[in-house]
């Protein structure tokens, strides 16, 4: 029987003591804001088409997004609209060459987190 060449190399499966780069936590939350405007999509396409079938379908849902956890709601979703729009013009300006080392990908990271902060902080303000 052949034994592996690296089978005394150690293996580390514990995700919470992986530390990585700030690049990867900000391309994490590019796709996980991705996946919750695609979730929310739905429900905002389903309260549009209810506030569009009559009169009464518009004042429930008028009623339903004056509740405080339909802001909290829109608030996530706002979060999530800003920071993917943020990430994203991070990639159009990468497309463009600008910021492709490993120092301004890391610079990029931060200074999308710092305007995602700012933009969501300012959108928690305006809903509520």
């Amino acid at each position: 029987m052949k034994k592996a060449v690296n089978s005394q190399r150690p293996v580390n499966l514990d995700l919470r003591t992986i530390k990585l780069p700030i690049t990867a936590y900000t391309s994490i939350l590019h796709r996980i804001s991705g996946v919750i405007l695609f979730v929310g999509l739905a429900i905002m396409l389903y309260a549009f088409d209810k506030s569009l079938s009559s009169e009464e379908g518009f004042q429930e849902v008028k009623a339903c997004l004056a509740s405080p956890l339909a802001k909290f709601v829109i608030w996530g979703l706002m979060s999530a609209l800003l920071y993917h729009l943020v990430a994203g013009v991070r990639h159009l300006i990468m497309d463009l060459g600008i910021g492709e080392t490993l120092e301004g990908g890391k610079l990029g990271s931060k200074i999308v987190l710092a305007i995602s902060v700012v933009l969501i902080v300012l959108a928690g303000v305006w809903i509520w």
